[in-house]
């Protein structure tokens, strides 16, 4: 197991969660997640979501990525990309449990009253309500930002993104931000010191202290 050294620059891209995507036709994206076959440890897609338009995530199969002086581009346009599959699934289930029929991208025709104060609307009592989940293919994961890092002996900060090679995709490191607010850095955990990538987030077979003396970002 290695614990030295940072991403090498000359090489592996850096797949920041919440950074900018741009299609082929110069249309803004965002990159919500990234989806991981946790045996190989190598990115499969990317979740990306058109700019301003919340609940439109696409997966992205990592074959139509590309990155140019550490942008990361999408090899279709946007037109395209809408004929990818949605990210989400949601579903709406009134009072008595029964399943609402509402399709993926639907979004003007669900009853204003069950979507919640994500979009700005409270639910009334009573009214049907919604349920989002992830669409991940069978056996991989997704790695938001923001997830938990847990070493050996406890917790030592959240997840920022990966870095990958993109010559395989294989992720190289996992990018951590550590610290408070006041004292916040970045630092490059290697994929080897990495034990488990799931659902509860990233265990890493390090201490904390460990931790602390890898390089920054």
């Amino acid at each position: 197991m290695s614990n030295s050294g940072a991403p090498d620059p000359g090489g592996a891209v850096e797949y920041a969660i919440g950074c900018a995507v741009a299609f082929s036709d110069g249309g803004p994206g965002e990159l919500l997640r990234v989806v991981i076959d946790p045996v190989a440890r190598a990115v499969t897609h990317l979740v990306v979501e058109p700019k301003h338009r919340h609940g439109q995530g696409r997966l992205v199969p990592i074959d139509l990525i590309e990155e140019s002086d550490g942008e990361i581009r999408l090899r279709c346009s946007t037109p395209e990309f809408e004929d990818l599959e949605f990210a989400e699934e949601t579903s709406f289930v009134s009072e008595t449990g029964e399943q609402l029929g509402y399709a993926d991208g639907e979004i003007f025709m669900w009853p204003y009253y069950g979507i919640g104060t994500e979009i700005g609307m409270t639910a009334v009592p009573g009214s049907p309500q919604a349920y989002f989940s992830s669409r991940v293919p069978a056996g991989e994961v997704e790695v938001r930002r923001g997830e938990r890092v847990h070493c050996a002996d406890g917790d030592i900060g959240r997840v920022r993104g990966l870095v990958v090679d993109p010559g395989d995709h294989h992720v190289t490191h996992v990018l951590l931000e550590e610290g408070h607010l006041w004292g916040k850095k970045a630092v490059a955990i290697p994929i080897g010191a990495v034990a488990e990538v799931s659902e509860q987030g990233v265990r890493v077979d390090l201490s904390r202290a460990q931790v602390r003396e890898l390089p920054r970002v």
